[in-house]
């Protein structure tokens, strides 16, 4: 047997050069700004020149790898240091958004040059969508006059889609906030986004981004209020938007005390402090007695899992709303709320099938648990009821009906007898 150390085989081989097309290329937008700003120099003011040449410019320089620097000559003539200032050791021009003139007709324009852009180019959506959030983190960096065209530019294109309003993210950036640059920037963007379409689009593209509850944080916490919300923007004239945000901020308050009552009844909380609870609500978010019955028949029903055999969910049904009773009846104090819990009733009734023949039943609990008048009754069967469900409903109080008119007309003789 051999004892000699057997040599480990090592690995030889040839290095090759890195050809130069496999090196990776410097990124380097010198080359690229002077071709573009040379091209708007030439083109000026003449925005359909523009398009033109950012068009045609596309075949030959690289869109793609310089996007950001492309968007910061459109918008402020050169390349962008960190905080909105132009770089000062490269070219710049001054044909660009920021110098144009400060009125909607213009800012359309600019909209509709970058919009041929985007078409034409669709890889530089996500680019250009990444540019406009900066250019609103940069906002200090900007004056009041430049401030005020990307305000007007933004609203354009939010309004005819070209932008998701996600991008309105970087309005609630804390310094910007703080020193009311962004709600004064949100005034001209709104306008010009509302005369362009209307309100309705506002609201559509803020909910599909699950912003529609987020309008007061344009503001600092301690005035993050409705009031001071309804008061600014209305001075400001947008009306629509104040009367928009406090009906947001309506609809969030009743969905928080809905889930608050549910939990407290899962808690087992006493009637007593349920009702003081809803009462205080009641004064402090300004609802209504017919809203809350609403929410309180809600979260009443939503309280407990309901069994799926017909026979068996009214029995259920019957129960729950005898233990509840007294709290139905503390929001019914008038007739309109007495009416708006019947229809809600009927309304359930027809939308949840195994409640259908419950309907009844329901009725006449809450009438002998003094939630429901007769005369509120009478008046539903008569004229008060909605199409859901009517003729079902209208034959299963036929009986009770009779029995209560017949009621009433034997205690005005007794009445006119004592007299």
């Amino acid at each position: 047997m051999n004892n000699q150390k057997q040599q480990k085989p090592t690995l030889t081989g040839q290095r090759f050069k890195t050809r130069k097309r496999d090196e990776k290329e410097r990124f380097d937008p010198s080359l690229f700004q002077e071709s573009i700003v040379q091209g708007l120099n030439q083109t000026g003011t003449d925005l359909e020149a523009v398009a033109k040449f950012l068009d045609a410019s596309g075949a030959k320089l690289d869109y793609r790898r310089y996007a950001e620097t492309l968007f910061d000559i459109l918008v402020a003539g050169g390349m962008l240091a960190p905080g909105g200032t132009l770089s000062d050791d490269l070219t710049r021009t001054e044909f660009c958004l920021f110098t144009a003139s400060e009125d909607l007709e213009t800012m359309q324009a600019y909209a509709q040059v970058f919009n041929k852009l985007i078409r034409r180019y669709k890889y530089l959506e996500k680019g250009f969508e990444e540019e406009i959030k900066k250019l609103l983190l940069f906002l200090k960096g900007f004056t009041e006059s430049e401030r005020n065209k990307l305000a007007m530019l933004t609203g354009i294109l939010l309004a005819n889609g070209n932008i998701s309003a996600s991008i309105l993210n970087s309005l609630y950036n804390e310094n910007l906030v703080k020193e009311g640059v962004s709600a004064a920037f949100a005034v001209k963007l709104f306008k010009s986004w509302i005369n362009e379409k209307d309100i309705n689009s506002v609201s559509a593209s803020l909910r599909k981004v699950g912003m529609d509850n987020r309008l007061m944080e344009l503001f600092p916490a301690n005035k993050r209020s409705c009031e001071h919300f309804s008061k600014y923007f209305t001075d400001a004239g947008l009306k629509e938007l104040s009367d928009f945000a406090r009906n947001q901020q309506s609809i969030g308050a009743r969905k928080e005390l809905q889930k608050e009552l549910q939990e407290q009844m899962a808690r087992g909380e006493t009637l007593k402090d349920m009702i003081a609870y809803v009462r205080e609500e009641m004064k402090k978010t300004n609802i209504s007695e017919q809203t809350m019955i609403g929410i309180v028949w809600s979260s009443v029903m939503s309280s407990v899992e309901w069994n799926k055999k017909e026979e068996l969910v009214t029995e259920q049904a019957i129960k729950l709303l005898k233990q509840y009773s007294p709290l139905l009846k503390a929001f019914t104090s008038q007739g309109l709320s007495e009416l708006t819990l019947l229809l809600k009733i009927q309304e359930y009734c027809y939308d949840n099938i195994h409640f259908m023949k419950a309907f009844q039943k329901i009725v006449v609990l809450l009438y002998k648990a003094d939630v429901l008048s007769e005369e509120v009754i009478l008046k539903w069967y008569t004229e008060g009821h909605v199409a859901k469900g009517k003729s079902v409903f209208l034959e299963q109080m036929k009986k009770f009906v009779e029995w209560l008119k017949n009621a009433e007309e034997e205690s005005e003789s007794e009445e006119e007898e004592a007299d």
